[in-house]
C-alpha cells in the first residue's frame, strides 16, 4: 500500500491534484479580498458604517450650501476642493460614522420611544384639519426633502447618541484643581535676569550692494516681484444720456401711468401684532383665554412651550395664510382673535395698533412717475443703439465704423490685471463683467453685447496684452537695494547676538560680555508677566526671560534694529494666597477646554477602534474630480 500511494505521490495526475488543491487555498484563505471587488464601493467604512459615492456627494453638496448661506454669497464645488474642504469634511464624517458605529456595539442605543416622541414633536407632520399627527403627511413632507421614514429616525437615533454620551462626559469629569493652580502660578510667577541690546552699530552695516549681489537677490524673488499680466481694452459704451434723462413727458403718460401704478404707489394700512400657533385647537383655546385676561404674548408662549411671532407696523400682504390676515385685518387695537385654522396648527392673534393707509396722489408721486417713464424711455433708445450696432456689425461695419454710424461711446481702459488692479495698484472702476470677458478673449477679439444691468450694456475689444515678467534690475534697484540690505543688515545682527550669547553659555560672566561690545546691562528682579512689565522691560526681553528655564541664556529680537542676550537668574513661584484667588475663577473655563479636548480624542479613539477608513480618491470621484493616485486613509 505504502509503495502504491509513492508511486502515485511521483505521478503527473499526483502533481495536477496538488496544484489544485495549493490554489483552493489560496482562494479560501483570500475569500474576502478576492471577492471584495465585485461588492459595492465605499468612501467611508466604519464598522457596521458607511457611506456611498452619491450619500457622500450629497453630504457634501449640504456642506456646500450651508457654507453658503454663511458667507452670504455662492461658492462653488472647486473653490470648496481648492480649498481642500473636501478632506477636512472626509476625515470629519469618517471619525463621527466610527464613533457611532462603536457607541451602537458599545450599547449605546437610544430607544425606540425617545425617536418617535421626538418625531411626533414637528409641526409640519400634524393633519392640519385634526391637529393630530398625520403618518401620510409624515412621509409627503419627508419625500419632498428627499429622505425617507428611515432617514430621519436614523439621524435623531444618531443625535440622541451623541448627545447622551457628551452629557456623560461632562457629568464625570472634574478638571484636577492643580490644572488652574498652575495657570495661576504661571500668571503671578516672577522671575529675575540680566540682559543687553546688541546694537545694528555693534553688529556693523552692509556695504552697498552689487549688481552682481542685486540680480541674484531679483532671481531669489522672482515669485513676489514678478509682475502680473495686463491687458489693454477699448470699450464701447452704451448707456442712457444725459439728455434722455432729462427729456420732458407729457402729461397724458403722467396720468396714464398714475392710473396705472396708483394701488402700488399708495401706503396701505399697516398693523402691529402678535400670533401664536398651537399644534391642537385646545391648545389654541387655552391661549386666546390667557391673552384675554391680560397675560402678555410673552408669557402665554413660555406657558405653552411655542414661540411667538412678533410683526411692528406690517401690511397685510405680510401674512402668507390668508386665514390669518383676515382674522388680523378684521380686529380692533388691544383684541384678541379667535382660533383660526391656519395652514400649520391653530392661530391666535392679539392687535396693538393700526396705522390707517395713505391714497397716493398724482402730485405727491408726480417726480416719482416722472423719473420712472424718463429711464424708460432712456433705456428703451439705448437698447435701438444696440440693436443698430448690431445690425451694422453684421453688415461687414468695423468696430470703429460701427461705433462712429450709431454715435456710441469708445472709451480707452488703462492696463489692469485679472485681479482688476492697475499697474500702480489702485483698483480699476469698472463692473465685474469687463474683467471675467476681457481675459476670456485672445489679442484682437471681440466680445459680444453684454448685458451689465441698469440700462447699459457694453463691448469689449482686446487691443494688447503686456505678458507676466521679471522687472529689470534698473526699475526696481534702489527698493531692491533697500531690502537685500536689510536682509544683511538683519544677519549680521543676529550672528553678532547668537556669538555673544555663545560666550555666556560658554561661562563667560554677562557683564563681561555686555561691556566687551560697550552694551549696557540691564538687571532686574521680579518681572512679571504682563502688559506693565511688556511697556517697562519690551516684548523679546519679557518673551526670553519667560520661555527659558533658570539659569539658561535668551537671545530674541527687540526691535528693527536691536536684539538682546540675557539669561534667567531665578525663578520665583507665585504666592499661593494670591493665585488661589486668580485659579478658581479660571476653573470653569478649563474644564470646558478639557471636556472638549476630550470628547475629540475619545471620539477619534472610538473610530479607530472600529478601524474606520476612507477613500480620498473614490471621495473625488464622488464630487466629478479624477484623481485615482490618492491614497486612502
Amino acid at each position: 500500500m505504502i509503495s502504491q500511494f509513492r508511486n502515485f505521490a511521483q505521478s503527473k495526475w499526483a502533481i495536477g491534484l496538488f496544484v489544485l488543491l495549493i490554489v483552493s487555498f489560496a482562494i479560501v484563505g483570500t475569500q474576502t479580498d478576492a471577492l471584495s471587488v465585485f461588492g459595492p464601493k465605499h468612501v467611508i467604512s466604519a464598522g457596521d458604517r458607511s457611506m456611498d459615492q452619491a450619500e457622500f456627494r450629497a453630504a457634501f453638496e449640504n456642506q456646500r450650501e450651508r457654507a453658503q448661506q454663511n458667507a452670504g454669497q455662492p461658492i462653488s464645488l472647486d473653490d470648496m476642493i481648492k480649498a481642500n474642504q473636501h478632506q477636512r469634511f472626509l476625515e470629519n464624517r469618517t471619525r463621527e460614522l466610527g464613533f457611532l458605529s462603536w457607541a451602537w456595539s458599545a450599547g449605546i442605543r437610544p430607544g425606540h420611544a425617545l425617536i418617535v416622541k421626538e418625531i411626533r414633536q414637528i409641526p409640519s407632520f400634524f393633519n392640519q384639519v385634526t391637529g393630530q399627527f398625520d403618518k401620510d403627511r409624515y412621509q409627503q413632507v419627508l419625500a419632498q426633502q428627499g429622505m425617507t421614514p428611515a432617514d430621519l429616525e436614523g439621524d435623531i437615533r444618531d443625535q440622541y447618541t451623541a448627545n447622551h454620551y457628551g452629557a456623560g462626559v461632562v457629568a464625570g469629569m472634574r478638571t484636577p484643581r492643580v490644572y488652574a493652580a498652575l495657570l495661576a502660578n504661571q500668571a503671578l510667577q516672577t522671575r529675575d535676569g540680566r540682559w543687553f541690546a546688541v546694537s545694528q552699530a555693534m553688529a556693523g552695516r552692509a556695504a552697498a550692494p552689487t549688481d552682481a549681489q542685486l540680480t541674484a537677490f531679483l532671481n531669489e524673488n522672482a515669485a513676489r516681484l514678478r509682475r502680473p499680466e495686463f491687458r489693454m481694452v477699448s470699450l464701447v459704451l452704451f448707456a442712457p444720456s444725459r439728455e434722455a434723462m432729462s427729456a420732458p413727458i407729457s402729461e397724458e403718460k403722467i396720468r396714464e401711468r398714475y392710473e396705472f401704478r396708483k394701488a402700488a404707489l399708495s401706503q396701505p394700512e399697516k398693523r402691529t401684532f402678535v400670533t401664536l400657533t398651537a399644534p391642537t385647537r385646545q391648545a389654541a383655546d387655552r391661549i386666546a383665554a390667557a391673552l384675554r385676561a391680560g397675560q402678555s404674548p410673552e408669557e402665554v408662549a413660555r406657558a405653552n412651550a411655542i414661540q411667538p411671532a412678533n410683526f411692528d407696523a406690517a401690511p397685510r400682504s405680510a401674512l402668507g395664510d390668508p386665514a390669518v390676515a383676515q382674522a388680523v385685518f378684521g380686529l380692533t387695537a388691544g383684541q384678541v382673535s379667535d382660533p383660526v385654522q391656519a395652514r400649520v396648527g391653530f392661530t391666535v392673534a392679539k392687535l396693538s395698533s393700526v396705522t390707517p393707509g395713505q391714497e397716493a396722489t398724482l402730485e405727491s408721486v408726480r417726480e416719482a412717475i416722472i423719473d420712472e417713464l424718463r429711464q424708460e424711455e432712456a433705456r428703451a433708445k439705448t437698447y435701438a443703439n444696440v440693436e443698430a450696432y448690431e445690425k451694422a456689425r453684421t453688415e461687414g461695419k468695423t468696430l470703429e465704423q460701427a461705433v462712429q454710424q450709431i454715435g456710441a461711446r469708445m472709451i480707452q481702459l488703462p492696463p489692469f490685471t485679472q485681479e482688476g488692479q492697475l499697474p500702480d495698484g489702485q483698483p480699476l472702476n469698472a463692473p465685474p463683467q469687463v474683467l471675467s470677458t476681457t481675459f476670456g478673449l485672445g489679442k484682437g477679439g471681440e466680445s459680444d453685447v453684454i448685458d451689465a444691468g441698469q440700462g447699459q450694456y457694453f463691448v469689449i475689444r482686446l487691443d494688447d496684452i503686456r505678458p507676466a515678467q521679471l522687472p529689470t534690475l534698473a526699475d526696481v534697484r534702489e527698493p531692491l537695494a533697500q531690502q537685500w540690505t536689510a536682509r544683511e543688515n538683519a544677519r549680521l545682527l543676529a550672528a553678532k547676538a547668537d556669538e555673544l550669547a555663545r560666550r555666556v553659555r560658554g561661562g563667560e560672566d554677562i557683564a563681561k560680555v555686555a561691556g566687551s561690545v560697550g552694551a549696557t546691562l540691564v538687571t532686574r528682579a521680579g518681572v512679571q508677566a504682563n502688559a506693565e512689565a511688556q511697556t517697562q522691560v519690551g516684548a523679546g526681553v519679557l518673551r526670553g526671560l519667560f520661555s527659558q528655564g533658570r539659569g539658561q541664556v535668551f537671545v530674541e529680537p527687540q526691535s528693527a534694529d536691536a536684539t538682546v542676550v540675557g539669561r534667567v537668574d531665578a525663578i520665583h513661584a507665585a504666592t499661593p494666597a494670591l493665585a488661589a484667588g486668580l485659579g478658581e475663577p479660571a476653573r470653569p473655563r478649563l474644564s470646558q477646554e478639557y471636556i472638549e479636548a476630550v470628547v475629540t480624542d475619545s471620539i477619534a479613539a472610538a473610530a479607530r477602534r472600529v478601524k474606520a477608513r476612507n477613500d480620498p480618491a473614490m471621495a473625488l470621484t464622488a464630487l466629478g474630480v479624477q484623481n485615482p493616485s490618492a491614497p486612502a486613509q
